[in-house]
């Protein structure tokens, strides 16, 4: 039977999301059960063409590239893949109607990672663009269920929310990404000279996203909200820490919150969530 292929898909899918974010599996396990596999499935897309252009070092990263990208729009069309991240992905694509727009906007920022880029404020928008805003929708298509009015509602906020998330990463794996991969994501920021100055006005664009974004949350439906609150929450904390921190520090280490501050942020969000008070 082929729904045992299907369920083995998703469950590839939620390993893949476990085994590479503890923080977006514990804002997932509180979304309702009923959407915890698409947003796997998803999440597990997403990662898989990045560990092309972050990790495959040593092979013909643009050939694997273009080769997921070609099975990804077949296993839409066809309806399967036997690759289970794609099946899983296919299935939610089809099943919430995912714009195909959105997935060439993502697929397209990854390749702008396989090739050093300078970043003006123009290409900067174009990478928040598909590697955060539309992964944001893709899985705001998942949250309102059909629901168009609400969607268009909200894709201002999710892209924010999406566009703040992706920032902060950019600040934590500062050091990884300029060090070891040679990319600098920030426009017109020359990194031999990144100074407290400069982040705190990176810092200030992402409180603007920030904001936006938990504005959205608080209008998402009850089956998504306290999961989007979760990573909300994990986020910010990650964010305050960073401001802590002095420039050279954050281009020297990557900045983490540890597993039981983590779980001490659950109950924080949980507590805020439940009396209303986001």
């Amino acid at each position: 039977m082929k729904s045992i292929f299907d369920n083995l898909s998703y469950e590839m899918s939620k390993i893949t999301t476990k085994r590479y974010s503890t923080s977006f599996s514990l804002g997932i396990h509180f979304l309702h059960k009923k959407i915890h596999k698409p947003i796997y499935a998803i999440y597990g897309f997403v990662r898989f063409a990045d560990e092309i252009v972050d990790s495959f070092h040593g092979f013909d990263k643009n050939y694997l590239l273009e080769d997921f990208k070609k099975q990804t729009f077949e296993a839409i069309e066809q309806g399967i893949s036997l690759n289970p991240i794609l099946n899983s992905f296919q299935e939610t694509v089809n099943k919430y109607q995912i714009p195909h727009e959105l997935i060439y906007t993502f697929l397209n920022s990854m390749e702008m990672d396989l090739n050093k880029q300078h970043y003006d404020q123009s290409k900067y928008e174009e990478y928040i663009l598909g590697s955060a805003e539309v992964v944001g929708l893709m899985c705001l298509k998942v949250f309102v269920n059909g629901d168009e009015k609400m969607y268009e509602s909200l894709k201002h906020f999710a892209m924010k929310l999406g566009s703040a998330f992706q920032k902060i990463n950019f600040l934590r794996d500062l050091k990884a990404d300029y060090k070891e991969l040679g990319r600098t994501y920030f426009p017109n920021v020359d990194m031999t000279f990144f100074n407290d100055k400069t982040k705190k006005e990176i810092e200030k664009d992402i409180e603007i996203d920030f904001n936006l974004g938990l504005e959205g949350i608080k209008k998402l439906p009850n089956s998504s909200r306290f999961g989007v609150y979760v990573a909300y929450v994990y986020y910010h904390n990650l964010f305050m820490k960073i401001q802590k921190q002095s420039a050279q520090t954050i281009l020297n280490e990557r900045v983490r919150i540890p597993n039981n501050k983590k779980l001490s942020l659950l109950f924080y969000s949980y507590i805020k969530h439940n009396l209303n008070w986001i």
